[in-house]
């Protein structure tokens, strides 16, 4: 490397498990050894005190704004880069805003709302029919999305055990799909809580659409309050909510939960985890999901048993994931133009980066999928194996 060389390339050479090309100022590197994977092409010198700060913020944006763009495959050149994570810098000291946010309820209504309130018919254009935003399940190789996340609810409610008459919570409801299908199939009565404004619209408009009005209930509501209206559940179900609970909330999260299950009921808490109790990808914290904190299996289970759960079933769906980031990702490249004419392309590039590198994460095992069976205390009656 030539004395003249920027710090970006200097600091690009600890990623060499990998070989790729970079291209800056007319000049090609070679990083790594061996035959080149994908190339990088450097429109703009990225500060060395961006990438010391925060190598995925200083790279995230630098890709966002077309400063830095990958010819090949995306997917392949940030599974090489998010497989290196341990070459990553990170000032936490110079980053508090984003990594320590309040996880009081008035932020965390806002957090929620800048992701999920960005409007129905945006999620609509790349999600599949049911609008399941939530890993989906592949029990068969070609399995479509949407055949893939009627799976996914489904196994949920097997999971549960369900019985006519029975009544359903779920925290973090979404657009309702889970609750309406339980309710159809399995004569529950369901109830759902959401802090998305969208969300709760477009589930009011489903309920009323099917007649289920006297069946299924969604509100606008922080599960924090959820006691006060007086009701216990015959079992809970919670998809995709618990990581924009935050760190501080996990015990009342739990003792909530506790506190609204019936005594022998089944709680099914199905999440993105993390590895180890660190405070998150500080780009995904500041462009995606604002407060979002992955846990980790061991607190999550450590927390439950400190309730009154017990645990009987803990499943890895973190390969499924992948492949439902991947159809995400293949079909918001169908609407890459309607999208970047309403949103800009920063944005779309913006959305790129997160669906494709959250399927990198997942494929590579950087984070994963567990869906966790509690029961609220001893439950003797289930069925003995947990095929039923």
């Amino acid at each position: 490397m030539h004395i003249l060389d920027t710090f970006l390339i200097h600091y690009l050479h600890r990623f060499d498990k990998y070989c790729f090309t970079v291209e800056l100022h007319d000049k090609k590197y070679t990083i790594g050894s061996g035959q080149p994977l994908f190339n990088v092409v450097i429109h703009k010198d990225i500060p060395k005190r961006e990438l010391l700060s925060s190598t995925s913020l200083a790279l995230g944006e630098a890709y966002m704004r077309k400063d830095l763009e990958i010819e090949g495959d995306l997917f392949t050149a940030l599974q090489c880069i998010l497989s290196q994570t341990s070459q990553f810098s990170l000032d936490k000291s110079a980053l508090k805003r984003i990594l320590y946010t309040p996880e009081s309820k008035s932020y965390q209504k806002q957090q929620v709302s800048s992701h999920y309130d960005l409007g129905n018919d945006f999620y609509q254009l790349w999600l599949d029919p049911s609008m399941s935003y939530s890993c989906a399940y592949f029990k068969q190789k070609d399995d479509t999305l949407e055949q893939a996340q009627h799976n996914k609810v489904h196994y949920i409610l097997e999971k549960l055990h369900l019985q006519p008459g029975m009544s359903l919570l779920d925290i973090g409801c979404g657009w309702g799909y889970l609750l309406i299908e339980a309710a159809q199939k399995y004569g529950v009565k369901g109830y759902g809580c959401t802090l998305s404004h969208e969300q709760w619209k477009k589930g009011q408009e489903r309920i009323e659409a099917l007649g289920l009005q006297g069946q299924v209930q969604i509100d606008l509501i922080d599960y924090r309050d959820l006691i006060k209206e007086g009701r216990t559940y015959d079992r809970i179900v919670s998809v995709g909510m618990l990581e924009h609970v935050g760190r501080s909330n996990y015990s009342v999260y739990m003792e909530t939960a506790d506190h609204l299950l019936k005594d022998g009921g089944l709680f099914l808490l199905h999440y993105i985890s993390g590895l180890d109790e660190s405070v998150g990808n500080p780009w995904m914290r500041k462009y995606i999901f604002p407060g979002g904190t992955l846990p980790s299996l061991r607190e999550i289970i450590n927390v439950a048993y400190n309730c009154d759960f017990r645990v009987i079933d803990v499943e890895s769906l973190r390969r499924h994931y992948y492949k439902t980031l991947m159809c995400w990702y293949d079909n918001f490249q169908k609407v890459h133009d309607q999208i970047a004419a309403e949103r800009g392309e920063e944005f779309v590039r913006m959305w790129d980066l997160y669906l494709c590198g959250c399927a990198a994460a997942f494929y590579i095992g950087n984070i994963d999928l567990h869906q966790v069976l509690m029961t609220k205390g001893v439950n003797n009656e289930l069925p003995m194996t947990r095929w039923y």
